[in-house]
């Protein structure tokens, strides 16, 4: 039975028309939407299947294009063989790995602790707030950055690279509101059965945190593996480089590809910078998939308390 019949048969009136923010848009609204939307999605394919295509591309068609190319005719994987085949690039995507995991895991602790603990009404945890909190309005500079760095002995090493970027005190808010937003029944109950607040950390809190530690997660390890700039201040030594300041060098210095890499021969440079901006968003783009179903709910319900 229709709604229509079921008002009718209980003596009410139907009111087909429905809600404003229930009606169906206009084909011209529609159509406009998916003219915008298709828009926006070419300016983002485009570009990266330039990238793409570019990496595969041979000398001649290089060469005959300008230096980039929108499709390979003759496609080719010589850049990353050679990419590949050199230690130095090897080495730096084994930094900026290590750096990733080892500064993920660390930020994570640090963020989800001081979180959890501000988030709670325990001894100085107001002024903790308010000094992380005072940082999002004044940070430091580089000269500050870099004699604390080199005060502590940590020029050269790759934990120079990890310990300025395990804490930013936007992550920390985002974790902190979603933290306040859980049921405080679930807690109290936990602290009269005699848990104590590891415990309810560990076996009460982080469970149902998934969705805002995969985002936070995501954020710094974006953050980590995109990182260059903290290499570029505090690393000499090039087999400490990460792949990101390899990728910076090869785009702003130039010069001879062949020889930063340690090969005999390398394809042309456009080729080669493509390929290495390919094998820097691969790891991003494999790990985003996993954690796509956290994502919108973790933003969400970190950003809004209630």
């Amino acid at each position: 039975m229709t709604a229509k019949r079921r008002a009718r048969s209980e003596g009410l009136t139907y009111n087909s028309k429905r809600p404003a923010w229930k009606e169906k848009p206009s084909i011209g609204y529609q159509l406009l939407k998916s003219v915008i939307i298709g828009l926006i999605s070419l300016s983002i394919l485009v570009p990266l299947l330039l990238v793409v295509s570019t990496s595969l591309a041979d000398d001649k068609q290089l060469i005959s294009s300008g230096g980039y190319v929108l499709w390979p005719e003759r496609p080719t994987f010589q850049a990353y063989q050679t990419i590949f085949s050199s230690a130095f690039m090897i080495r730096a995507l084994g930094v900026s790995t290590f750096v990733t995991v080892i500064g993920t895991a660390l930020a994570l602790f640090v963020t989800i602790t001081m979180a959890y603990a501000t988030s709670r009404p325990v001894l100085f945890s107001r002024p903790a707030l308010l000094l992380v909190l005072f940082t999002l309005l004044f940070a430091p500079g580089l000269i500050p950055m870099f004699l604390m760095i080199k005060q502590l002995g940590l020029l050269n090493t790759i934990w120079s690279l990890i310990l300025p970027g395990i804490f930013v005190a936007f992550n920390f808010v985002v974790m902190r509101s979603f933290f306040m937003g859980l049921p405080q029944e679930l807690i109290e109950s936990a602290k009269v059965d005699g848990a104590s607040d590891f415990t309810i950390l560990w076996r009460i809190v982080l469970p149902l945190s998934k969705a805002v530690i995969a985002v936070v997660g995501l954020f710094y390890a974006v953050g980590f593996w995109n990182a260059f700039f903290n290499a570029l201040l505090y690393i000499n030594d090039k087999t400490l480089y990460p792949v990101q300041l390899v990728l910076r060098n090869f785009v702003v210095q130039g010069g001879s590809l062949a020889d930063q890499l340690g090969v005999s021969t390398a394809p042309p440079p456009q080729s080669m910078q493509m390929a290495v901006v390919v094998v820097a968003l691969v790891p991003i783009l494999l790990i985003y998939p996993f954690i796509q179903k956290h994502f919108n709910k973790g933003v969400i319900t970190g950003a809004i308390k209630g």
